[in-house]
């Protein structure tokens, strides 16, 4: 939770202020696992952002987009994000599927004949399919395009 912290200083740094944000910022790393749950919704709102509880689909979904983004800014391994997205969400969300399947093959590569670079091509591929998907509020996904 700490992070969710960082990122709220990051925000003050880079302009963004508001009451509900600088209360998230001012959080120890000792206070954040405690408050960030109580602090981050209305923080979010007061920025106009939309708050996905974790353990709804669209939670999950926006999670492994947020991870997703991370490998490609360089901060995961492509390893390390099929390693997070199979360990948190098996092969239960269909948006990571994908993922959770090349996590299986990159487990047994050394008895096949795909190499790791060609793995890491596939699991990139797919972070950047993610990080390309829209968030869209529950009551627009359904218009049509």
């Amino acid at each position: 939770m700490s992070e969710v912290v960082d990122a709220a200083c990051d925000a003050l740094v880079a302009g963004l202020d508001t009451p509900a944000l600088r209360v998230l910022a001012a959080c120890t790393r000792a206070e954040a696992d405690h408050d960030v749950h109580d602090l981050l919704r209305p923080a979010l709102d007061e920025l106009g952002l939309t708050f996905h509880p974790v353990a709804c689909e669209a939670g999950r979904e926006a999670a492994a987009r947020a991870l997703a983004r991370r490998m490609l800014a360089g901060e995961l391994k492509p390893w390390e994000l099929t390693f997070r997205i199979h360990h948190r969400y098996g092969h239960e969300l269909p948006l990571t599927e994908r993922l959770a399947e090349l996590d299986d093959e990159d487990a047994i590569l050394e008895h096949g004949d795909r190499t790791v670079y060609v793995v890491d091509a596939e699991v990139t591929a797919e972070a950047r399919r993610l990080a390309a998907h829209l968030d869209l509020p529950a009551e627009r996904a359904d218009i049509p395009g």
